[in-house]
């Protein structure tokens, strides 16, 4: 059976973001490492309405109404158009027989939307450079990324099985 890119694409995003936050939790559990805010995602999407697209801090911007929901929706459909990029990018091929290194590779690459977009949206500055501790955010973003990238890879190997 052919998969769809796009309903494949999305099953792939949707599963490595899965594959991303399972690694999130079991650093929160194993070393105390505090877990994302979505939450922020959603409040910064909601301040866009009116027109406000970068804080001083997002952490004291004011709350909006559905921004934990929104934020978590967010961080998933985020999570499906990068896989989207991915199949686009690698063919939809890829999803037929999915292999490491692109899927690792695009993982790495995403990590610029937090370093470049968000941080600095967030009040953060540019790559964190503003956050109390620069390098271990970015540190922190990387190894995300690089954990998505594999989530990627794993979550097209499985669609693959069902072909």
């Amino acid at each position: 059976m052919k998969i769809d890119p796009l309903i494949g694409g999305v099953f792939v995003g949707f599963g490595a973001t899965f594959v991303m936050d399972l690694w999130i939790v079991f650093l929160n559990r194993a070393f105390a490492i505090p877990l994302p805010n979505y939450c922020f995602i959603g409040r910064w999407l909601r301040h866009m309405l009116n027109g406000t697209f970068t804080h001083p801090s997002i952490a004291a911007a004011a709350q909006q109404p559905s921004e934990c929901p929104i934020g978590w929706i967010a961080h998933y459909m985020i999570g499906a158009l990068f896989a989207l990029g991915l199949v686009a990018l690698a063919t939809p091929r890829w999803l037929q027989s999915p292999t490491l290194t692109p899927a690792l590779v695009f993982g790495i690459v995403t990590v610029a939307f937090p370093l470049f977009i968000m941080h600095p949206a967030f009040g953060l500055g540019l790559a964190a450079s503003k956050a109390p501790n620069p390098m271990q955010a970015r540190l922190r973003s990387l190894m995300n990324h690089v954990v998505f990238g594999v989530g990627l890879y794993l979550s097209a190997l499985g669609l693959s099985l069902f072909r």
